[in-house]
């Protein structure tokens, strides 16, 4: 009894300065907390990242390796198809044996891969650097800040836009619960939730290559330092498809979500009470009922930017657009470690952040939470 007491007495020793500060700093103490979690979690998946790839069969090195021994074999035939020598297969496995061998000690790649990762966790965060990428030799941080915005200018503005006409047309239509043309917007918002993302980007390309009203690619042909007012115009037509497939992708369900909590507001007690009050029906709307369905949109726009980065892959390869998503699916085929693991962080980073200010404003818009803060 006497040890345990002392070790309950050293515990609640230890955790008093966090009880004291969480009741303090409520809100403070949450983000702090959240900050930690996040910082878990991204260990946690590197971990995983690294035994995913070790798993994987072959490295970059057999790839490199055998992409020499093509190109050496095409350069032979087009030499004079005959010319090359009875024991190429020799020189293949001694070419394979040595520089194999030296190349995968160059790159690590011949330890265990909780050892890579503690190597490369080290080199992120005592010197700031991400490393270099095993096929291209770039840095690794210029790779991703080359294409990290493009995929967050495209997700946000879509993001803005599922936000805006989810809010306008599930509030409107909420008012129009029960008529037929609330019952055939909200069959289409459900069939486009439902319907396959990548599908309804390759149709939408077909679209685009037999009408010839927009161009098959999402990205102009230029950059922005040439001519700024013509590649913001120029961008805009390229990316009025992926930007509208996106749209669809996300619009339904969120608009649906804040149609279903409206009228679940309407018939709450407290609806019944403003109106017998003698209050308009348009504040009763706006001004009591609409806020009520800033929280569950809050919460699962996090959710929302997650799946729209999610997608955004698929729609960067379809459309050819240099973003993150089309950057990480090239890395992954290559078996490229460090850019791999480095998209993967800074994507669940992005992500995790995003949840995190979701929580805060869900905090800030309704005045009942308190977190940390005891009754």
């Amino acid at each position: 009894m006497t040890e345990n007491n002392s070790a309950k007495a050293i515990f609640e020793k230890l955790i008093f300065p966090w009880s004291l500060f969480r009741k303090k700093f409520p809100l403070l103490s949450f983000i702090v907390s959240r900050l930690c979690t996040m910082l878990v979690l991204l260990f946690l998946l590197g971990f995983a990242l690294f035994a995913l790839m070790e798993l994987a069969p072959g490295d970059i090195v057999d790839q490199m390796m055998s992409q020499q021994i093509m190109n050496s074999m095409n350069g032979s035939s087009k030499t004079g198809g005959s010319g090359v020598s009875g024991n190429s297969g020799m020189d293949e496995e001694s070419f394979s044996e040595k520089q194999m061998a030296e190349l995968r000690h160059e790159f690590g790649l011949d330890r265990p891969f909780y050892i890579q990762y503690f190597k490369w966790l080290n080199r992120v965060v005592v010197h700031h650097d991400l490393g270099t990428s095993l096929v291209s030799h770039a840095p690794v941080t210029f790779l991703i800040g080359s294409r990290i915005w493009n995929s967050v200018l495209l997700n946000l503005i879509s993001l803005v836009f599922i936000t805006i006409f989810s809010f306008l047309l599930g509030v409107f239509f909420s008012s129009k619960a029960g008529t037929p043309l609330d019952t055939g917007v909200t069959f289409f918002a459900l069939f486009f939730h439902a319907f396959p993302g990548i599908l309804l980007l390759i149709l939408l390309q077909l679209f685009a290559s037999i009408t010839n009203l927009f161009p098959v690619t999402a990205y102009p042909d230029f950059s922005f330092s040439e001519a700024k007012i013509k590649f913001t115009f120029s961008y805009m037509h390229h990316i009025f498809l992926p930007l509208l497939a996106s749209f669809l992708g996300g619009f339904g369900s969120t608009m649906r979500m804040i149609r279903s909590t409206m009228l679940d507001q309407m018939g709450l007690p407290y609806i019944f009470a403003l109106r017998s009050r003698g209050i308009s029906e348009k504040r009763v709307y706006l001004n009591h009922a609409f806020r009520n369905t800033l929280n569950p949109y809050i919460t699962g726009s996090a959710n929302l930017l997650a799946s729209l980065f999610s997608g955004s892959m698929v729609l960067e390869i379809i459309f050819s657009y240099p973003g993150i998503g089309r950057l990480m699916y090239e890395a992954v085929l290559q078996q490229d470690i460090n850019l791999v693991l480095a998209n993967s962080m800074f994507i669940s980073a992005l992500v995790l952040i995003g949840m995190i200010i979701s929580d805060i404003l869900l905090a800030f818009v309704d005045p009942r939470i308190r977190y940390g803060k005891e009754n």
